[in-house]
């Protein structure tokens, strides 16, 4: 089979590997779409080793995957389903892969599945706002609109929030912002973000702010910035590169007495890897919000390297990009 090897910082070569056996409860899943997270930026393609550290395991780094099962040993799946897989490990880059029955999501049999595929970050997303209760009537601030936080901005006004403000760096960017219902933009490189936030509240500052970033100062202004009694959403992977375990800035005696709730969220560590990904793929089938709007470029397996440089370079105003075989 196909697979993508890391050799060498930011070096993938295509190389042939073996098929993966399947062992009793098992599925084996032809994986036909890829789409790039940016925690495979900040875990393992983005961050520089030293050459020791290369080559590393084959598929590494990626976990956003869809395609159909063609072998079943689980009662639970049947041979000829199209399914989004959730890897126990981010060795995705394969042209297939041995799946627990307990990590795959089923997908209707109709529509582009490198559509469909965008229903796992969003999914992630949907977990992180169902702690936090009720939207309507209450304003949100999202900090970072790639892909992650243009999912918390379309879901946040589509929950009925009464102002939804999107920040980011990139124009680009907030454009789609206001395509998925963001009712305020705020670019920080050309306008004071704590200004622009207060001016829009009215000095009352947001109910709930959302960290999508996954930088320490980025994570620092949504402590300051959300109002007494309010909420604040960690979301992003607060793992700057080159620093594998960072210290985030905190001003606790603040936080104490404005009472603010921090609630961390990691969809992953929820005891269920699949069910928020499994009503967003209900929700996608209803009509309630579509994140394929979101997939901006299309690029085959061959081109691995192409993708992950675009997206982390953020070449040619890319927002997701899928691979297909």
């Amino acid at each position: 089979m196909k697979a993508a090897h890391l050799v060498g910082p930011k070096h993938f070569e295509i190389v042939d590997a073996e098929v993966p056996e399947v062992r009793d409860g098992n599925c084996l899943v032809n994986l036909e779409r890829w789409s790039i997270c940016g925690s495979d930026m900040r875990y393992e393609y983005g961050t520089v080793f030293p050459e020791e550290h290369y080559p590393v395991e084959v598929g590494t780094p990626c976990h956003e995957l869809a395609g159909t099962i063609v072998e079943s040993r689980s009662d639970e799946w049947r041979e000829g389903q199209r399914v989004i897989i959730i890897p126990s490990t981010h060795q995705g880059l394969v042209e297939y892969y041995e799946s627990l029955p307990d990590r795959i999501i089923a997908l209707p049999d109709d529509g582009d599945i490198g559509e469909w595929i965008m229903c796992q970050p969003s999914g992630t997303v949907l977990f992180a706002l169902q702690q936090v209760g009720t939207l309507l009537g209450r304003t949100v601030l999202v900090i970072g609109q790639g892909a992650i936080g243009l999912s918390f901005t379309a879901m946040a006004a589509r929950a009925g929030a009464r102002r939804v403000i999107a920040a980011d760096l990139f124009d680009y960017r907030l454009e789609y912002s206001t395509k998925f219902g963001a009712t305020h933009t705020i670019n920080p490189s050309t306008e004071l973000l704590d200004e622009a936030v207060e001016e829009i509240t009215g000095g009352e500052l947001p109910d709930v702010t959302v960290e999508a970033a996954g930088y320490t100062d980025t994570f620092a202004a949504a402590c300051r910035l959300v109002k007494r009694g309010g909420s604040i959403i960690m979301f992003g992977g607060h793992q700057n590169t080159g620093d594998p375990n960072p210290t985030l800035p905190i001003e606790a005696r603040d936080l104490l007495y404005r009472n603010v709730t921090l609630i961390s969220t990691a969809s992953s560590a929820s005891g269920s890897v699949t069910k928020h990904i499994e009503t967003m793929v209900g929700l996608r089938q209803r009509g309630w919000w579509d994140p394929a709007e979101m997939v901006t470029h299309r690029l085959p397996f061959d081109e691995v390297n192409k993708a992950y440089d675009m997206y982390e370079n953020r070449s040619d105003e890319i927002v997701k990009v899928v691979m297909n075989m």
